[in-house]
């Protein structure tokens, strides 16, 4: 199960984010500098509103949502890079992760301590981003001296790794992540094994307060924070922004379904910020989901975005991928349409794809296999 890493300064709200978006307390929330030591850990599901319109017409005693890992990670501070609050500890930590979800404090409180003293979304940013390319060159510094060695020696991989090296320093050196690096295929792939903090996906979650949700993109007091956040994402690491407010997600989390959903609307909001939260994280890390259904459950299953039939089958078993035969696909969509597989087959929209097949999301699949 891949994990994604919840990160930022202290006091940005990322325990309180992080026990919304497991449903837990498992981590305490404090105003104070460092109150998260080690990580917690919680296990999500995936939001899917899929999964019961598919369950409803196959009359599926449960349902199986796909799930990510979520890790709450301790305050980074300015220096953390040279052990500054426990940083080489916490860098670590964010080492194991696959993607990072940088929380960025963007409401104002004066009961709240903010470690810089004032709130400004993007010098937080800035701050968390040059202590992960600092510890970044150190760790590539080290891995070219190791390499030069070898390379010495005509050791090919050596050689491809000094290379690499040789690149990867004056990118950093300016102060860029590793993950915008111009690099081909067969450098991403040696750049896996290095292991770098700044080369790993990343979301920024902004933390508006509890007045500002339902305005955060125009109007709020916070609509400034967000909006820079946003073009900061888009500009410097083709990412993007969620607006979330830890502090009623916490609220949430306490509440059914149905007087969770009243509220939100309430506050002039569709959707829960940890629902959005969730799924762009998913699709952050590159993954997809495709669905299986039939009286005994409906099951959401977790691919990569660009996986063939094999692989996709091979998730449910090993013995699916070894003996694949071929995939019966209906399109989410269109099954929704004609309201059963009978009606969506005599349409012709129910087809048979062999081993070439791209698994698309939201694909309704049976798989025919033979061992």
């Amino acid at each position: 199960m891949l994990r994604a890493g919840i990160v930022g300064l202290p006091n940005v709200g990322k325990s309180t984010l992080f026990n919304a978006v497991t449903r837990t307390r498992k981590a305490q929330a404090a105003n104070f500098p460092f109150c998260t030591i080690e990580p917690n850990v919680g296990i999500v599901s995936v939001p899917d509103e899929r999964l019961e319109k598919l369950a409803a017409i196959s009359k599926s005693e449960k349902i199986l949502p796909a799930a990510i890992e979520f890790v709450d990670i301790a305050g980074l501070v300015a220096g953390a890079s040279e052990g500054e609050g426990l940083g080489n500890q916490f860098l670590s930590h964010i080492r194991e992760v696959d993607a990072i979800i940088q929380v960025v404090r963007c409401f104002e409180s004066d009961d709240i301590h903010h470690v810089s003293g004032s709130v400004d979304p993007i010098r937080d940013i800035e701050v968390i981003n040059t202590e992960l390319i600092l510890a970044d060159l150190a760790s590539v510094k080290k891995r070219g001296e190791r390499s030069q060695k070898g390379a010495r020696s005509g050791d090919k991989e050596a050689k491809a790794e000094l290379a690499l090296t040789e690149k990867l320093m004056p990118h950093l050196d300016s102060g860029k992540p590793a993950l915008t690096l111009d690099l081909n295929t067969e450098e991403k792939a040696l750049l896996k094994g290095f292991f770098l903090l700044s080369s790993k996906p990343t979301l920024f979650a902004c933390n508006v307060g509890e007045n500002d949700l339902g305005s955060a993109d125009a109007g709020s007091p916070a609509s400034k924070h967000v909006q820079a956040v946003r073009e900061y994402a888009a500009t410097h690491l083709g990412s993007e922004a969620v607006v979330i407010s830890a502090q009623i997600e916490s609220e949430l989390a306490d509440l059914p379904a149905e007087e969770a959903k009243e509220f939100l609307t309430g506050l002039g909001v569709e959707d829960s910020g940890v629902s959005q939260l969730i799924r762009a994280a998913y699709h952050l890390l590159g993954l997809r989901t495709y669905l299986t259904t039939g009286p005994k459950e409906t099951r959401a299953w977790t691919i990569h975005a660009g996986d063939k039939a094999p692989a996709a089958a091979g998730v449910i078993h090993s013995d699916f991928e070894r003996g694949f035969i071929a995939a019966q696909i209906i399109a989410f969509d269109d099954l929704m349409a004609f309201g059963s597989e009978a009606k969506a087959k005599e349409a012709g929209k129910l087809r048979l794809e062999g081993k070439e097949y791209t698994v698309q999301d939201g694909d309704v699949v049976e798989f025919r296999f033979n061992v």
